[in-house]
């Protein structure tokens, strides 16, 4: 794998607004200068190893490289080890938008920007059992690889400079911008694998996946340039369940798997386009858009013969429902820029829309016995975001040694969050009660009318910010910033970065930052209910248990409170090393975020004292609900760790070897938990934020990784081979005789390439060559169906060894 415009260095994470006039200084023939960033500073010029904190450079060849997958947040994983990419199953809406980390911090705590501009979320909040729970963040996968000219990963919290939710740092995608040539590339490929798991072991053929991806360069005008992108995907579902327990189930009478544990089946298909346009006077116009079609289809827990929401007349072997979502996101942006009264100025306007639309199929709604329907539609899911910016930067001249930078700007955004209703069959209880059949479509019953959502907010901010050298060895940057939102208030933060070259082979670089976070729509608004017909002495009666908006009766009488900001404190420190054809860098950070936003624990749950359960179910009786959850503020997390990657070149014979080694080490520690509400005098142990979820922020994301990996091409000929290492993580409960871990874990990754006359490429390889899987989740934690074979908080997945073909022509 040649990562010769990967893994990374440092870049600056001094100034602000990646994507103006010096932006179009970074040329898009696959030259070295590729090196030169945009993301965090507005000095043009500036490479990698010469700025003021970390920034990852990842070039489009390395992003194509990564076997035949064409998911961005996986290839930045692979290449990357502050970034982790766990594969959830089982987890509703999280299999289908599955959310990727930035230094073990949560999903929406990393801003991304797509060309410099501010991207929009996802529609999705995560409520299930899984990394990011609570988080709603942008996805990654919405946008292919074939469109990617490179992505810089600014690793340094930079509120100050790009606005809210930048805390872990900002991940900046900059499309491919070409007025000629193209490619066309055909990929394909398969799980070869034996799986074990607690109660046995199976040979899986599984998870074939097929892609089409094109793009072109056109001219525009005598200068500008139009890019087009697409692509085609098809990609199967892969199974790790495990047995079913022949104690608990002996009808089925011979060992079988009933449950789908794996990645989801999908399909989707994307499309985009970039361009710029010169006017004269120095200006240009550019813009893009993109658009992405992704249906997908994850299985919810295995329902057994003997599940007492099992009609036998219909499924006399049980069930297995899917959960299947109908994707659509759209992004467009424009606007021009140029030099006005000597001051660089860039104005811009974007508008992105994520929309999910649920269905339940091979279900039933129990309650309605034999004449219930199968397939039902479950509602939906939106989110769009109107985005206005204006940036100016210039250089004044100050007597120092070189210009100083001043830029500022200002920016409105819009945001709206919607929550359509399901039929009413999804959610209806039907006419057999007797049983306690609950009145739903099994596996993700429908929204409700009562769950239906329409709401929006506005915020504006304006930003300055300094960058410059005192001497030819000291550098600096300040920026500060203030953002006022229409919902919950105002934020100002700041920053304060600084280098030092003590020789051209070595210097030192840090920076203290304050950031934020706004409680998202999702999390302010997001409800959701489901209806379960419920034994309450002597009768049935209908009972509404779900998540609630800290604005609702239910929510308030449990003691819901407004949702505040989460802040940080960021602390950097590192040093870069350069000599000839060696160069390093190491860079050591503290993250200390106070009022994480949360949600809680279903109150009450099988952790609260009985007296307090009894006291909460009175307060919920008046409003028809049995338990309630809601989200909160009040987590603080202080996380520490180091970046470290050391990369070699040099020639070998009449080839090219190229060595890097990158490391990612990482802790956090939940400093404090939140408050318990005020709603009875009874003693109240912690369960609002229960052990489960502290140690998921603390355990749940491994605390190094490691990444070795060597390149050498000869010729038309490239070899390459990888080894990422994993420390294990935990898989923790509240109770902690249902905890397990992972392992660690070791991935051995190898590829062989051939350029071939014509501008034809071929490509051959295997990730995970010694298929190597994480602990099997064990048969006395696993459900009698065997619906969960591995833990889904693995950073690596569980799907085993991966064979690959890629060919493509180049034109």
């Amino acid at each position: 794998m040649n990562y010769r415009h990967i893994l990374f260095a440092a870049a600056s994470v001094a100034s602000l607004m990646a994507g103006a006039a010096s932006a179009q200084t970074v040329p898009t023939d696959g030259s070295e200068v590729q090196e030169i960033v945009v993301t965090g500073t507005r000095v043009a010029g500036r490479s990698r190893l010469d700025t003021l904190a970390p920034v990852d450079v990842i070039s489009s060849e390395a992003l194509s490289r990564q076997g035949a997958s064409t998911e961005l947040a996986q290839a930045l994983s692979n290449l990357t080890p502050a970034i982790d990419f766990p594969r959830p199953a089982i987890t509703d809406g999280t299999d289908h938008v599955r959310p990727a980390t930035l230094r073990g911090l949560a999903p929406d705590q990393t801003l991304v920007l797509v060309n410099g501009m501010r991207g929009h979320v996802s529609a999705l909040v995560a409520v299930n059992t899984s990394i990011g729970r609570g988080s709603t963040a942008f996805d990654l996968n919405t946008i292919p690889t074939v469109a990617v000219d490179r992505v810089e990963v600014l690793r340094d919290g930079a509120s100050a400079q790009y606005g809210a939710d930048a805390i872990a740092g900002v991940i900046n995608i900059r499309l491919r911008s070409a007025r000629e040539g193209g490619s066309i590339t055909a990929s394909y490929g398969i799980h070869d694998t034996e799986v074990t798991t607690s109660r046995g072991t199976k040979k899986a053929n599984d998870g074939l996946q097929e892609s089409l991806a094109g793009w072109i360069g056109l001219p525009l005008g005598a200068e500008g340039f139009l890019t087009l992108s697409g692509e085609w995907q098809l990609r199967h579902a892969t199974n790790r369940s495990d047995f079913v327990n022949p104690t608990a189930l002996p009808n089925y009478g011979r060992p079988i798997i009933i449950g789908r544990f794996g990645d989801p089946y999908t399909r989707a298909w994307s499309t985009w386009a970039n361009a710029g346009l010169p006017l004269d006077g120095n200006w240009e116009l550019y813009g893009h858009a993109g658009f992405q079609h992704r249906d997908s289809s994850a299985a919810a827990t295995a329902r057994a013969y003997n599940n007492a929401n099992n009609v036998p007349a219909v499924y006399p072997g049980g069930f297995l429902p899917k959960i299947d979502t109908d994707i659509d996101d759209t992004s467009v942006q424009a606007g021009i820029r140029g030099e006005a009264a000597g001051w660089q100025t860039d104005f811009g306007v974007s508008y992105g829309k994520n929309a999910l639309d649920y269905y339940t199929v091979d279900s039933i709604n129990a309650s309605f016995g034999a004449a219930s329907q199968r397939d039902f539609y479950a509602g939906s899911l939106a989110y769009d975001q109107w985005l206005v910016n204006l940036n100016v930067s210039r250089g004044f001249d100050f007597g120092l040694v070189e210009p100083v930078n001043v830029a500022g700007g200002l920016e409105f955004r819009s945001e709206g969050f919607e929550i359509g209703a399901g039929e009413p069959a999804s959610y209806t209880l039907g006419p057999i009660t007797s049983g306690g059949q609950a009145g739903v479509s099994q596996g993700f019953p429908g929204f409700r009318p009562s769950n239906e959502v329409d709401v929006d907010r506005h915020n504006w901010s304006a930003y300055v910010d300094i960058e410059g050298k005192v001497t030819e060895q000291l550098g600096f940057d300040v920026a500060a910033r203030f953002e006022d939102y229409s919902d919950f208030g105002s934020k100002l933060t700041g920053k304060v970065a600084a280098r030092y070259d003590f020789t051209d082979a070595l210097a030192l670089r840090g920076s203290i930052s304050k950031g934020f976070k706004a409680p998202a729509l999702q999390q302010q608004f997001f409800t959701y209910t489901s209806t379960n017909n419920v034994l309450v002495g002597t009768t049935f009666q209908l009972i509404e248990v779900g998540t609630f908006p800290v604005s609702s009766p239910v929510a308030l009488a449990l003691g819901a409170k407004p949702l505040e900001a989460e802040t940080s404190t960021n602390y950097a420190l590192g040093g870069v090393f350069r000599s000839g054809p060696f160069e390093l860098t190491v860079d050591a950070y503290r993250i200390e975020i106070d009022n994480r936003i949360v949600l809680s624990e279903n109150l009450p749950n099988s952790n609260t004292p009985p007296a307090t359960a009894t006291a909460i179910t009175n307060i919920l009786r008046p409003f028809g609900v049995s338990a309630a959850r809601f989200f909160i503020n009040g987590v603080d997390t202080t996380t520490k760790g180091v970046d470290i990657v050391g990369r070699y070149r040099t020639d070998v014979g009449t080839g090219r070897l190229d060595l890097t080694l990158a490391a990612n080490f990482n802790n956090t520690k939940v400093t404090k938990i939140p408050d318990l509400p005020s709603i009875t005098n009874l003693p109240q142990p912690t369960f609002v934020f229960d052990r489960g979820n502290l140690l998921t922020y603390e355990k749940g994301t491994p605390e190094s990784k490691l990444v070795a990996s060597a390149d050498y091409t000869i010729g038309d000929l490239g070899l390459s081979a990888k080894a990422t290492h994993y420390d294990s993580v935990l898989v923790p409960n509240n109770n902690p005789t249902f905890d397990y871990t992972t392992g660690d874990a070791t991935l051995i990754d190898l590829e062989v390439r051939y350029a071939f006359p014509m501008g034809v490429r071929a490509a051959l390889g295997v990730n995970n060559v010694t298929d190597k899987y994480p602990d099997f989740t064990p048969g006395t934690i696993n459900s009698p169906t065997g619906s969960i074979g591995f833990p889904s908080f693995s950073p690596f997945g569980f799907n085993g060894r991966f064979f690959y073909g890629r060919l493509s022509v180049d034109f």
